[in-house]
């Protein structure tokens, strides 16, 4: 079973603490990881685009001009696509990007992302972050210890506090364990974590 350091919120080591090898030290699958990423990204678009075709472009009910006799090229309606103001020929009309990937790869890619954390020395556990006023100073303090500048802190459940500390500092997130993703966990560089939401983890996954 893979170990890494438990600190506290001053970021000084207490012990150590054992991870599950099931959810923590399993094989990185790449294409797993890949597909949950690209369908993760594609279901955040809203597809919400919508341009009008010449049937939906008001006007243009009457012939410009009779058909012969004038020189001019023959014209059935103004809001034709050739005209300004005219409908858009080929026009985007709302639509779902949404990608549906199976839950047995959304289980083995996170569990991929969270073992390339501990494999790469990337994933840092904190014994709690209780923090009693918000206050900016102590998460700066607590990220220069470990030199990490993008950081995703994960607490065991949403705390106002933690936030509200972070929520200036360049390039650091904060989201409950129940938030977590494969893309957040991929996208940052250091992952810090409490020990109550790597059990929460270990209970989902393991």
């Amino acid at each position: 079973m893979p170990n890494v350091g438990l600190f506290n919120k001053e970021g000084q080591k207490i012990g150590e603490f054992e991870l599950s090898d099931n959810v923590f030290g399993t094989r990185v699958n790449q294409y797993a990881l890949h597909q949950v990423v690209v369908a993760q990204l594609a279901n955040k678009r809203q597809g919400t685009q919508s341009a009008k075709t010449r049937a939906e472009v008001s006007g243009g009910g009457i012939k410009p001009w009779r058909q012969k006799g004038t020189g001019r090229a023959r014209q059935g309606s103004i809001r034709a696509p050739q005209w300004i103001h005219g409908g858009i020929v080929f026009a985007v009309k709302p639509r779902d990007y949404r990608i549906s990937v199976p839950k047995s790869v959304r289980k083995v890619a996170m569990k991929s992302a969270l073992s390339s954390k501990v494999e790469e020395n990337e994933m840092v556990v904190l014994d709690n972050l209780e923090i009693d006023v918000p206050k900016t100073k102590e998460i700066v303090k607590l990220l220069n210890v470990f030199d990490a500048k993008k950081t995703l802190i994960v607490t065991v459940e949403s705390s106002q506090n933690v936030y509200r500390s972070a929520r200036n500092i360049p390039g650091v997130s904060v989201i409950p364990v129940n938030n977590l993703n494969v893309y957040d966990i991929l996208k940052f560089d250091k992952l810090m974590i409490t020990k109550d939401a790597v059990s929460k983890i270990e209970e989902v996954y393991a």
